[in-house]
């Protein structure tokens, strides 16, 4: 180990195999090398592939655990702060690219619902940048899972769809420039 993101896993932890999807136990003593810090989980690499290790085994890699706000439990009035969804949707990241999905073009739509009075719904549909990924339900899990923290929000939907395909043209600017295409 040479390099200040090269490190061991001091415990057993869950680490999700980039870009199958699929969930696999990472055994303390593992040598991993961290390439991305991103929305406050990070990919690592080792010998036998690319994880995306999520926020709340950040002691396993000798870092600390980021701060989750919880779902909000106090009276909010009315629907929710759009701003506010697509502020967490824009700290959500594919654990591949180091740009937000918002930043992306991954977001197609967001809208907030009221199914029922007092009750709001936020239903988010999105694609990927491959149909193929298998780090689509986990992307999107991870997007639900932030929006169920703004106040006034009662459920969220994250649906992956693939019309209109995505293409590099669907990169915002600023993603462009994080990206070095501008």
């Amino acid at each position: 180990m040479s390099s200040p993101n090269d490190r061991t896993l001091t415990r057993d932890c869950e680490g999700t195999l980039i870009p199958a999807g699929e969930v696999i136990n990472l055994p303390m003593g593992t040598e991993v090398t961290i390439t991305h810090r991103l929305g406050g989980n990070f990919t690592v690499v080792c010998d036998f592939g690319m994880f995306r290790i999520m926020g709340k085994d950040a002691d396993a890699l000798g870092e600390e655990v980021p701060e989750v706000a919880p779902a909000s439990t106090e009276a909010h009035e009315g629907p929710p702060n759009e701003e506010a969804v697509w502020e967490q949707l824009k700290s959500v990241f594919d654990p591949e690219i180091p740009v937000n999905i918002v930043d992306l073009g991954l977001v197609y739509s967001m809208q907030v619902n009221e199914p029922e009075p007092g009750k709001y719904a936020v239903l988010v549909h999105m694609t990927l940048t491959a149909p193929g990924c298998g780090m689509g339900p986990s992307i999107a899990e991870d997007a639900k899972q932030r929006i169920l923290t703004i106040p006034g929000v009662s459920d969220a939907s994250v649906e992956l769809v693939w019309d209109p395909p995505w293409t590099q043209d669907m990169i915002s600017e600023e993603g462009k420039m994080q990206l070095g295409l501008i």
